[in-house]
């Protein structure tokens, strides 16, 4: 015997039916856009709107105080051109981001396979390798000056292993104080791409390396064959957010050495706060902003680009 349509059906059969929805209405499971009107008025009042007015001024001769201004065209970006300290502050910052990227996330892919094995002191090792990655910038960046300066920690523990003459101003010479600040860098953040490696490493199947064993493959190359394609997103993740990272750097750069000896260790950001704030010179500085932002957008969005093509490979 057949039962007609919705005839003698559940209680809970009739209740999950979903009932048409006419042409042109909204489902009323689907919330009012304008409930995130708030919030984006709130995004364009503090971002978007500064962003456009900090562009206009780019093309002013403004001083940061007084309301009269003029319109100079491109002559702010043109300057660049000829301002050798710009230059240089570009050429350091670029060094510094690549330096970064490729040396923090070499250190914290070798900390996490280092952690990812069986050893009993693991979890108590993935704490203090992580702890720097929490501490204030600022905080870490003033420690590190003390330890490296010409008195400081470092030059006694050499002084004290008769290591006498590697004593240096670490900080005071032009030719080791950048490196100086990209291995504070390193040392802060190295923990940070590894707990985001170790994640990924902790997500690819046991059975595989299994497998990769049993076929005869050694350490190295189920590494690089097995783990390294599984790793991708890891990658990708680390590598974007150190080269961000890297190219907007500043607190620790100013703290450490304030961009000295001279311009030894001017980044973007170091320069844009000098020339706005004791030179007087916004117009010019946020010219270096924008010029900075089209560098970040630019080189993030290439290795995005990159890294997602050879992640989608991959899989």
């Amino acid at each position: 015997m057949t039962l007609a349509p919705h005839e003698h059906l559940p209680d809970h059969d009739r209740l999950t039916r979903t009932t048409p929805v006419a042409k042109g209405h909204r489902p009323r499971n689907t919330p009012p856009w304008w409930f995130a009107l708030p919030a984006l008025l709130l995004f364009a009042f503090v971002v978007l709107v500064p962003s456009v007015r900090g562009v206009y001024y780019a093309f002013t001769d403004w001083d940061g105080l007084d309301p009269d201004l003029s319109f100079v065209g491109l002559d702010n970006f043109s300057a660049m051109l000829r301002d050798a300290d710009a230059q240089q502050a570009i050429w350091h910052t670029l060094l510094i981001a690549v330096s970064i990227t490729v040396i923090q996330n070499a250190v914290g892919l070798v900390l996490a396979l280092g952690v990812n094995t069986a050893i009993k002191s693991r979890h108590v090792l993935r704490v203090f390798l992580f702890a720097p990655a929490v501490i204030t910038p600022i905080v870490t960046a003033y420690l590190w000056r003390n330890l490296l300066g010409p008195d400081g920690a470092a030059n006694s523990l050499l002084g004290a292993l008769g290591l006498g003459g590697w004593e240096q101003d670490w900080l005071g010479d032009p030719g080791l104080a950048l490196w100086a600040v990209v291995g504070v860098i390193v040392w802060q953040y190295a923990g940070y791409s590894m707990v985001i490696f170790l994640a990924g490493l902790q997500s690819v199947p046991r059975e595989v390396h299994e497998a990769a064993s049993i076929d005869g493959a050694g350490p190295v190359r189920r590494f690089w064959s097995v783990t390294r394609p599984l790793l991708a997103p890891a990658f990708t993740i680390n590598l974007m957010l150190s080269i961000i990272g890297g190219l907007k750097l500043f607190d620790q750069v100013y703290a450490l050495t304030g961009g000295g000896p001279g311009h030894a260790t001017d980044t973007i950001s170091t320069l844009i706060y000098k020339d706005a704030f004791t030179l007087g010179e916004f117009g010019y500085s946020i010219a270096l902003a924008v010029v900075l932002t089209i560098i970040v957008a630019f080189v993030s969005t290439g290795q995005y680009l990159v890294l997602s093509r050879n992640e989608r490979a991959v899989s």
